[in-house]
């Protein structure tokens, strides 16, 4: 686009991308060069640098766009949630946060608790008892459900 001087509009137009991601990548390449462009995943920045970041916003009045080519952050959204987040929680709120799944829950519930002593003989019948119902339950369900794939209702 910069070498052949095409517009950013014809661009915008020809590869179906919108003309602020192209204004955006243009401003980023002129600035960085190549690496202005390369993807920058799961960037943590320091509550200092956060802080330095909104700070220079707020003196200089610079825009998201200017403030995001300035400090080489890759989204406006970024400075926008920064602002959001300074607003309401204070330093605290710029504190960088636990990422990814949710811890799974303690193993104690998912070990069996085996008590002291031993289950009695009638104990151990009842519980096989028991599992051989829930089996049988089971099996007549499955039972059923192939029966009822092999005769649709009409």
């Amino acid at each position: 686009m910069l070498k052949k001087h095409y517009s950013k509009e014809y661009v915008s137009k020809a590869k179906g991308i919108s003309k602020s991601n192209i204004r955006k990548w243009v401003d980023f390449y002129t600035t960085f060069g190549r690496i202005g462009l390369l993807p920058r995943i799961n960037q943590n920045y320091s509550i200092d640098f956060k802080l330095k970041v909104l700070k220079i916003i707020k003196n200089e009045s610079l825009s998201l766009r200017a403030s995001c080519l300035r400090f080489n952050i890759p989204d406006q959204a970024i400075i926008v949630k920064w602002k959001k987040d300074f607003a309401n929680f204070g330093i605290e709120g710029l504190q960088p946060k636990q990422r990814g799944r949710p811890i799974s829950m303690s193993d104690y519930k998912r070990k069996k608790h085996k008590s002291a002593k031993p289950l009695t003989r009638e104990e151990e019948l009842l519980k096989e008892n028991e599992r051989l119902r829930c089996e049988n339950e089971l099996l007549k369900k499955l039972q059923a459900l192939i029966q009822a794939r092999r005769n649709p209702k009409p």
